[in-house]
């Protein structure tokens, strides 16, 4: 630990008592599930050549195009609200008054205007700012004296989501500016969803992150590195959050959520079985479901990927616990299992393999479900549906290489026994998968 290290851990657990007692910590009421919807950066990026790509660059027509996607191709009504701008939106210098101000060419009706289509649209709309002096794209950022400023510009332009970055700041500005906009915005009067990028730049764990603070300061966070356009940058997000479950896992919850990154499912990088994973594991992550791609040209099989009705059924259960990696085999399958409510279950099958469809058989008992149980059990992408599958049963699931195979488990006996029958059963091995 560098020597700022213990002077920022303090001003935290200083700044977490300060919130508590003057009232002033994250109480939105929003985000109680997941947020969905989309996002420009991953696809986007920092394009800002209007002259010559004037349909890919950052500028208003970009995101009026994809809010007449997201309401007019069945987006919306699946629960995929938000149309977030990211960075470079801004002009390379704040107005007279020091206002942050949108490019007046590529933005030349204004955010205010943007919003109000986009509300109009039945959406909402996510604008991207940077705790530092200068956003990560060098355009103005949001100086611990303009947060205030700036909290009340994005309110009064009708934006409902704010990302602040952290580009250009230091550790004790974090410290000090991420509780002061949460602040500013509960300030505003308006609900605005706060997503901080804030222990993504302090490591992502304890020490250094506090979650018991940072859940009450923001309703999402970024918690490690931007996702770039492949595989191998999934599985990066994938070993880092599994890795370290045992500490993010319990972070989240309604109103505040781990933020493993944006879905960069139909882009470039990803095959389709890739595809299928990277939605099934954000699921059962609790991931916010972000979609970072073209949606005016996207390909058939991504968009039934992203639109599959009992998956989003899953990311978005009223719960809100965050599932957790329950096995890891030497044959490199892996499963996943997140706790749903009214007694259900999510369970991933995932294989790591490169060679050749595996065949891998266990058991819902193995598994650390109940022994006595039996379930229903239906398959989240084939639709196909086994019913009286007892715990104890053996069964084999064939899995893909960088596949998925995914169900969605519900114990049939509860349908007619009191709920006080029903008790949380530890799996073996300690770990407590399964929540009935």
């Amino acid at each position: 630990m560098g020597a700022a290290g213990p002077r920022v851990l303090l001003l935290g657990v200083l700044l977490l008592g300060l919130l508590v007692l003057r009232g002033r910590g994250l109480d939105n009421g929003l985000a109680r599930t997941p947020p969905m919807g989309w996002l420009a950066w991953e696809r986007f990026r920092c394009n800002v050549d209007c002259r010559d790509d004037p349909r890919h660059c950052i500028s208003e027509r970009l995101f009026f195009e994809m809010a007449d996607r997201l309401a007019e191709d069945g987006w919306r009504e699946l629960g995929y609200e938000y149309v977030n701008i990211d960075d470079c939106w801004s002009a390379k210098q704040r107005d007279a008054e020091g206002r942050l101000v949108p490019d007046p060419e590529r933005f030349p009706r204004g955010i205010k205007a943007l919003a109000d289509y986009v509300h109009a649209r039945g959406l909402k709309l996510g604008i991207y700012g940077d705790l530092g002096t200068l956003t990560c794209g060098g355009y103005p950022g949001t100086t611990l004296d303009r947060v205030e400023q700036d909290a009340q510009t994005f309110a009064e332009w009708g934006v409902d989501m704010l990302k602040l970055d952290g580009c250009y700041s230091s550790g004790e500005e974090q410290a000090k500016g991420y509780p002061e906009m949460t602040r500013a915005l509960n300030a505003t009067g308006r609900p605005i969803v706060y997503s901080c990028s804030w222990p993504a730049y302090q490591g992502g764990l304890p020490p250094k992150v506090n979650y018991t603070l940072l859940a009450t300061i923001c309703n999402l966070w970024r918690n490690y590195g931007d996702i770039q356009d492949s595989w191998d940058s999934v599985l990066s997000i994938v070993d880092w959050f599994f890795a370290n479950q045992d500490v993010l896992q319990p972070a989240a919850g309604p109103g505040h959520w781990n933020d493993p990154d944006m879905l960069i499912i139909g882009n470039f990088g990803l095959s389709y079985e890739q595809s299928r994973s990277q939605m099934a594991l954000w699921t059962i992550m609790a991931a916010p479901l972000l979609m970072s791609t073209d949606l005016r040209t996207i390909a058939p099989g991504a968009k039934e990927i992203l639109q599959n009705r009992l998956m989003i059924r899953i990311n978005q259960d009223p719960l809100g616990i965050q599932g957790r990696r329950i096995v890891k085999e030497k044959s490199r399958i892996e499963v996943f299992l997140r706790p749903l409510s009214r007694a259900a279950s999510a369970l991933v099958f995932f294989s790591r393999r490169t060679d050749m469809p595996y065949r891998y058989t266990t058991s819902l008992a193995k598994l650390g479900f109940p022994e006595k149980a039996v379930y229903e059990v239906q398959d989240v992408y084939s639709g196909k549906v086994i019913s009286g599958l007892k715990a104890g049963d053996n069964f084999t699931v064939v899995v893909n290489p960088s596949g998925v195979v995914m169900w969605y488990l519900y114990p049939m006996v509860l349908r007619e026994q009191p709920w006080r029958l029903v008790q949380q059963q530890a799996p073996r091995g300690g770990a407590r998968p399964l929540l009935l």
